[in-house]
């Protein structure tokens, strides 16, 4: 039906006869003579009907847009004057002799190239809203990742395996999406979270090199980086350690961004382990384009006459922490109340400052707070001390749990730096972090529960923290930020079924419990597991990071909304009960009255 895309015609093609197919983005008539856009998903070519054709003439006066279109047309330079340099067919258009009318169209609900129209109508169309360049050039961009992918890991000896999608339920740190199984009554499949499982025991079955651009399911609370159903890039190798692993990914990135944005990263990329980067960021996925630092004050703060600094200072889990801003003290009463409001979303009770008028008057002359007054001189100089304040700068504080600090004074830290532009010179700031704990302590239920997943290896030397003191123990785990989004996250796995049961111990998960969770791979582990290791990217953060989009929705074709809905389909739906008989389901009435 057609010879070349639109978005292909240039001036090599100049007194070719070809066709094109295509939707009319937009129609105008100019004294006779009707301008035509066609559009595919290369790009824009600008055709001309004049009424020397008049079969054709009439029809084009009938086109609107978003009319399916094929036309039969001569190229030719444009009349000088008309070119147009902001694409990249401008300095053609094409005669009309012959065009038809594929497929009329409804008014769109939106214009195509409208950038205003809300993400819930977007959503609600999103076969239309697919149209917008933007959404042609992030799907495009996703696949050229994928293909970059493939050509990365083939180079280095990965097999691409896929893993059920159907499996059992395991608890892997989110709720589980369930499938009711109509054979099995009262018996559920599960979506499977990761193919963390199965491709372990693709190593132990001896594919030493395996990968999968994996559909993953989590039924959990969402935001921007988050969606019910994801992809990510997992791989997995035996024989390997950390590094082994590391350098892996390093080079499979290095490739996409080579392939895919034409730019060069370091040969080696920063590496800084999760207690420097929680002490000095707040974040273990610190965007370092931020030219700003936490500065460590408990010490300082135990004896001083603010409780709200003192209590927490002279707590076991408590933290207090500066974040100075350079030439801050510019910044209005009524911006200081909105981020006192946003690090409150992370549980901060409020947002203690200092403006530092004047650094050689430690009092509230030079030093503009209500809290000065309730702060000694000793604490007040080691303020300005450790955190190199000078004469204008602004002096924000965290007090409270160690966590709600860092977490309140992480996200402050990127916030403030992105909205004044305290910046570096870095298009990409790229980072392993490594050396993660290997528990977290769950105050509810006073016990301890795996930071990534029970079969993370512990780093060599730590094993004995397993029995003793689970708190001291670090993994050997690592993840791949780039500019402050964790893209990649993964672990050397434990393939000795010893420690692997001191895990377990550690999870406080009984044998019975953990044959009942994880049986089929811990039978597997005793026959001739070999040292392995892997790493997942999630393909839509590093898609939505390459084009420059804030939402992981921008680069899926067919998403759900935060409320885990699909607006297009308006699913999930409810089904007829012919359906929930033969699963034995019955739905509780949720409001009997």
């Amino acid at each position: 039906m057609r010879t070349m895309y639109c978005g292909h015609v240039n001036t090599s093609h100049i007194d070719q006869e070809i066709y094109l197919c295509g939707w009319a983005h937009r129609r105008r008539d100019h004294g006779g003579v009707i301008f035509i856009d066609l559009r595919d998903r290369e790009g824009l070519a600008q055709v001309v009907i004049d009424p020397d054709t008049p079969e054709a003439f009439k029809i084009a006066e009938t086109v609107r847009s978003e009319f399916v279109l094929r036309v039969k047309c001569t190229v030719r330079r444009r009349p000088d004057g008309t070119v147009n340099k902001n694409i990249p067919t401008g300095e053609v258009e094409m005669l009309v002799s012959e065009i038809e009318i594929l497929n009329p169209s409804l008014t769109p609900p939106f214009v195509i190239d409208d950038d205003s129209i809300s993400e819930n109508i977007r959503l609600e169309n999103r076969f239309m809203d697919l149209r917008r360049d933007e959404m042609q050039n992030n799907l495009k961009v996703r696949y050229q990742i994928t293909k970059s992918v493939r050509k990365s890991l083939d180079a280095d000896h990965f097999l691409e395996i896929e893993t059920p999608i159907l499996t059992r339920s395991t608890p892997e740190g989110a709720r589980d999406y369930l499938v009711p199984s109509r054979i099995h009554h009262g018996e559920f499949f599960a979506l499977p979270q990761s193919p963390q499982l199965f491709k372990q025991l693709l190593m132990i079955s001896g594919f030493d090199r395996y990968f999968q651009i994996a559909k993953c399911f989590r039924d959990e609370d969402l935001r921007a980086d988050r969606q019910p159903e994801f992809t990510q890039i997992d791989i997995e190798a035996s024989f390997v350690e950390e590094e082994d692993i590391k350098n892996i990914a390093s080079k499979l990135t290095q490739t996409v961004f080579k392939d895919v944005l034409n730019v060069d990263l370091p040969a080696k990329f920063q590496e800084i382990t999760y207690k420097d980067a929680m002490l000095k960021y707040g974040s273990d996925k610190p965007d370092l384009r931020v030219s700003l630092e936490l500065v460590e004050l408990t010490s300082d703060m135990k004896d001083v006459d603010f409780k709200v600094f003192s209590n927490p200072a002279n707590s076991d889990n408590g933290r207090v922490a500066a974040l100075r801003i350079p030439s801050g003290s510019d910044m209005s009463r009524s911006e200081i109340d909105q981020y006192t409001e946003f690090v409150k979303i992370y549980g901060a009770k409020g947002l203690a400052y200092i403006k530092v008028n004047d650094i050689t008057k430690l009092n509230e002359e030079g030093l503009q707070s209500p809290i000065v007054k309730n702060i000694h001189e000793k604490a007040l100089k080691a303020i300005m001390e450790k955190t190199g304040a000078q004469n204008g700068d602004l002096i924000f504080f965290g007090a409270d749990k160690t966590k709600i600090v860092n977490e309140a004074l992480g996200a402050l830290r990127q916030k403030v730096g992105h909205d004044r532009k305290i910046l570096n010179d870095q298009a990409w700031s790229i980072l392993w972090v490594v050396d993660f704990p290997m528990f977290e302590f769950n105050e509810d239920e006073k016990r301890w529960d795996a930071l990534h997943h029970p079969f993370t290896s512990p780093k060599d030397g730590h094993e004995e923290f397993l029995e003793n003191d689970p708190g001291q123990c670090l993994s050997k785990a690592y993840d791949l930020v780039i500019n402050g989004w964790e893209v990649g996250g993964g672990s050397i796995r434990i393939h000795d079924q010893k420690i692997q049961s001191k895990v377990f111990n550690a999870l406080n998960i009984k044998q019975d419990e953990a044959q009942e969770k994880f049986g089929f791979l811990l039978d597997a582990l005793k026959y001739g597991a070999p040292p392995h290791g892997g790493l997942a990217f999630g393909l839509d953060r590093i898609t939505t990071l390459l084009v420059g989009s804030e939402s992981i929705r921008d680069v899926i074709a067919f998403p759900k909304t935060q409320r885990a809905q699909c607006l297009l389909t308006s699913a999930p739906n409810q089904v007829d009960e012919k359906q929930l008989r033969e699963l034995h389901i019955r739905v509780r009435n949720q409001n009997p009255n």
